[in-house]
């Protein structure tokens, strides 16, 4: 029926691992968007986005050890 909407449809976007794998867990979960219709598309971002942003904001609690200056 054309009053019907479409059945949820893979996107088809790659993915590429970045390499944290904290990150690419956050990514994984956008793969949940193509089993879903798109009034369930916004919590899977939402979700994803302030996982992501957590991320970001826990480099900056955690700063790197210095490098050892052996100059002195």
């Amino acid at each position: 029926m054309a009053d019907e909407p479409a059945a949820a449809a893979p996107l088809g976007v790659a993915r590429e691992l970045t390499g944290h794998p904290a990150v690419d867990a956050r990514l994984a979960r956008l793969a949940e968007v193509d089993a879903l219709p798109a009034d369930g598309h916004l919590e899977v971002y939402e979700d994803v986005h302030r996982g992501l942003r957590d991320e970001l904001t826990s480099l900056d609690a955690h700063p790197a050890p210095r490098p050892y200056d052996n100059r002195s």
